[in-house]
């Protein structure tokens, strides 16, 4: 196989990759709270020896999850939260990780405890699960994440960032989890009756996605083209 199909090959997975990221973000452009990724393309140089070009080979092996502020939406629910600025809410995973969500449509369960709608409890800033008593009536939640009810102070919902986002691992549409050291935030504000919008911009995707179609067309014409000429030199060598 040729250096030029290796080199295309590499291509077309990343493109692969990317088509799939890009589908993914355009599926989610009404999804709450949801957060588009993108893909981050390496390129590879070998030094083939003197009077060679040199090889040159580029794959799709890093993704980014973009942190522009989504829209925000009034709904007047008293668990709706959203984030305005940096951060993200706690969340307790299945098998008791924390996740990071900007998702805030929360309810308390039959327990009592404020849950998102997959029942996972959300956390405070200590990272204990948050308590709502059965019988309180008038909630209230300042910008800076204080819950009380009927006068009395119930908890603190905490925002964390992690220390490098792109040490974020998708865990599904809208939640994360990761690696790194967890720090508060300080310049984030939480919203009461408010839900953040998915930060998707659907014409760009769309757009990019029939760029990287049209990229990935491109090479499989190569590819078959290349295919054909090393079949007829095999043809004529063996004649």
């Amino acid at each position: 196989m040729s250096d030029g199909i290796y080199t295309t090959l590499t291509r077309q997975s990343g493109l692969m990759r990317e088509m799939s990221m890009v589908a993914n973000n355009v599926a989610n452009a009404s999804t709450t709270g949801y957060r588009a990724e993108g893909l981050i393309f390496s390129e590879h140089v070998k030094d083939l020896g003197e009077g060679q070009p040199s090889l040159s080979m580029a794959t799709g092996n890093g993704h980014v999850t973009r942190s522009v502020q989504g829209a925000l939406s009034q709904t007047n629910g008293t668990y709706d939260l959203a984030i305005e600025g940096d951060g993200f809410f706690q969340v307790e995973g299945s098998e008791g990780e924390i996740q990071l969500t900007r998702a805030g449509a929360f309810l308390p369960n039959d327990a009592g405890d404020l849950v998102t709608p997959e029942g996972l409890r959300v956390l405070d800033a200590g990272g204990a699960p948050i308590f709502i008593p059965p019988d309180v009536s008038d909630v209230h939640i300042s910008s800076d994440g204080t819950l009380s009810a009927d006068g009395r102070l119930l908890a603190q919902i905490g925002l964390v960032m992690p220390e490098d986002i792109n040490s974020l691992d998708r865990t599904n549409g809208v939640s994360f989890t990761t690696k790194g050291a967890l720090e508060p935030v300080e310049n984030g504000r939480v919203l009461q009756g408010f839900l953040e919008g998915s930060n998707v911009d659907a014409v760009s995707e769309i757009s990019r996605m029939i760029q990287v179609q049209h990229a990935y067309q491109m090479g499989q014409g190569f590819m078959e083209r290349e295919d054909e000429r090393m079949r007829s030199v095999t043809q004529l060598i063996g004649r």
